[in-house]
């Protein structure tokens, strides 16, 4: 069974090409733009652990380790495709047109955060484990009952593959041939539980022959595969020939949120390890220079680009008006019933010292 999904790559570890295929559609714009946004997620991914420390933020999920995963299957999209995110793919959500402020609100607590830019269809990042797979599903569904070639792309880690939403979106979109992509980014670990100990089978793209849908297992710290490998799929999904189920391989090197401790469960030296010998920036960044398409000074001068942008939603975010509180209880019904208008009353009350 497993021989049906090898890991598919393009470049290896070294940053060498390992296949001619897409030999001729890899040019250097292309790949500085990968790079560009690569350190940009990077970049805010440690700044956004930073203030969580600082307690400038609340609880924050990073993502350190699947930047080619995120970044390659996110430019693939065509702007008016759907972008269905968990909570750890803000680097997606980045990359496909949303604000770094409104990024750094939600992560705040801001109902603004959930926002995205006019035009950008990107759903609120799903915090309950796969409830955005079925969400993704009938977007698509919906694009296609339209008559338009718009696609969805959605996002989750393995341990959302032992829910029964996971199962749920699969079915409906096999059953209805919806124009969506299930991007699985598998880092080996639902929080603290390894993947051998939440499934037996040896690959998650295995799960797609139960609902006849085509799947793929690819390098994903290779982001020449996760880039090429998504487009096929979601140009698949353009034409009517349905969904499709991507498994890409990576790894986190972080916590799973900065409310975790991964040394109780996780040998940190694996990690360390993956750092040094696998990491998606630093693939790219040897590919590069093999080319000569990105000397020490282009790659420093996007590196501080990339930090000034962040500091600056960093400034934005610290200088938005203040919140207020009450509006949790304006948006529970379209008209407030009267034991939630008595709730806010009582609240109002209180803060006006009454």
């Amino acid at each position: 069974m497993i021989e049906e999904f090898q890991l598919v790559q393009v470049m290896d570890q070294q940053g060498e090409l390992v296949q001619g295929e897409y030999e001729k559609d890899i040019s250097e714009d292309l790949t500085r733009t990968f790079y560009r946004h690569l350190i940009r997620i990077r970049t805010f991914d440690k700044k956004a652990v930073s203030l969580q420390r600082q307690g400038r933020i609340g609880t924050y999920a990073p993502f350190e380790g699947q930047e080619a995963s995120q970044v390659g299957s996110a430019l693939a999209l065509q702007d008016k495709d759907w972008l269905f995110p968990s909570y750890r793919d803000h680097g997606a959500t980045m990359t496909f047109g949303h604000s770094l402020l409104h990024i750094l609100l939600f992560w705040k607590g801001r109902n603004e955060g959930c926002v995205p830019p006019e035009g950008k269809n990107i759903f609120t990042p799903g915090i309950p484990i796969a409830t955005q797979l079925p969400h993704a599903v009938g977007a698509a569904f919906a694009e296609k009952r339209k008559g338009t070639r718009n696609a969805a792309i959605v996002y989750f880690g393995d341990g959302a593959t032992s829910e029964g939403d996971f199962h749920e979106g699969l079915n409906l979109a096999s059953v209805w041939d919806a124009p969506v992509v299930f991007f699985n980014q598998n880092n080996h670990y639902a929080i603290s539980v390894p993947m051998h100990k939440q499934m037996k089978t040896k690959t998650i793209a295995q799960k797609a022959l139960a609902y006849d849908i085509p799947s793929v297992r690819i390098d994903g710290n290779d982001i020449f595969a996760v880039y090429f490998e998504t487009l096929k799929a979601l140009e698949r999904a353009r034409n009517g020939d349905g969904p499709t189920l991507i498994e890409s391989v990576t790894w986190r090197y972080g916590a799973h949120t900065t409310a975790d401790d991964p040394t109780k469960y996780r040998d940190q030296q694996e990690s360390e390890s993956r750092r040094k010998d696998n990491d998606p920036v630093d693939r790219l960044t040897k590919f590069m220079k093999h080319r000569g398409w990105g000397d020490e000074e282009w790659m420093t001068s996007v590196q501080k680009e990339c930090a000034k942008e962040v500091d600056l939603a960093v400034e934005e975010l610290e200088a938005y008006p203040a919140a207020d509180p009450s509006v949790i209880f304006d948006y529970v019904f379209a008209t407030p019933t009267w034991t939630i208008q008595e709730q806010k009353d009582k609240l109002l009350e209180r803060w006006r010292g009454e």
